[in-house]
């Protein structure tokens, strides 16, 4: 049964249109925006996401963490008026903020449906997996106000569609369905609009199944490699393979094979 987190950070004792739900006994931990209609991203809630994703990557109760929002719409982007309010260095800032989702250890999915704007679109570029319902509609418009994305969203996408994909995207401030990000390569999956749930609740199981210390050192290394020459991405995933090698839980997987059982991975 998933209940409302409370964290002791002071500058968590009041969200900014966002609650986290934990759940401790599925291991998970659920940020769900909730500022309906559009989910409208405030400058100090992106302050107040990174301070979360940081909570919760040492949360021993959490293995994986679901980013989602409620209503028809995931997020419709940030708060136009308060870029004018903040400095320039503060908004420098931004981008940090909303990699979090990359930087944490854990694995990290987001469910999009609907509007997927700007910043909304952003902080799932980067999350580890995209669950796409149907109607979720992907864009970076910030051309329309005389802008850029602004919080790493052209670096990510063009690293994922290329830099022809990327540039019609983001100088078009064009918008993308979710079959289009499927077929491209951004959306990890994409189910009917009613079983957007059903799906995130799929794949919580399922990474659940494996070791926590297999998935965290497979993510560092993936981001850590994703600019790295091919011999140099080989001799890192040979030094962690060797590392892990060393591993109760890589232990209990072979016994668990042999022995023809489920594992009981403990992430160490």
């Amino acid at each position: 049964m998933a209940e409302m987190m409370t964290f002791a950070d002071p500058r968590l004792a009041k969200l900014d249109g966002f609650r986290v739900e934990i759940d401790a006994a599925s291991e998970r931990a659920d940020i769900v925006l909730d500022r309906p209609p559009l989910n409208v991203i405030e400058m100090g809630e992106r302050d107040q996401l990174r301070l979360v994703f940081e909570a919760l990557d040492v949360d021993a109760r959490v293995r994986v963490i679901v980013l989602r929002a409620i209503g028809q719409h995931f997020s419709s982007g940030g708060n136009i008026k308060g870029f004018l309010e903040v400095s320039p260095e503060h908004v420098s800032k931004l981008a940090r903020n909303i990699a979090a989702p990359a930087r944490c250890e854990k694995p990290v999915i987001v469910a999009n449906r609907g509007y997927t704007f700007g910043v909304g679109f952003e902080i799932s570029l980067a999350c580890d997996f995209r669950i796409a319902s149907e109607t979720t509609l992907y864009a970076l418009p910030e051309q329309k106000l005389g802008q850029i994305p602004g919080s790493g969203g052209s670096a990510r996408l063009q690293k994922m569609v290329g830099i022809t994909r990327t540039k019609d995207i983001v100088m078009r401030s064009k918008r993308i369905t979710a079959k289009q990000a499927l077929d491209w390569g951004v959306a990890t999956e994409m189910v009917p609009d009613a079983e957007l749930e059903k799906a995130t609740d799929a794949l919580v199981a399922e990474l659940r199944t494996f070791s926590p210390l297999a998935q965290r050192t497979a993510k560092k290394l993936l981001n850590e490699t994703e600019d790295a020459s091919l011999s140099i991405a080989i001799e890192l995933e040979g030094y962690n393979y060797s590392r892990l090698r060393q591993s109760e839980d890589f232990k209990e997987g072979v016994e668990a094979f042999h022995g023809k059982r489920p594992p009981k991975f403990r992430g160490y």
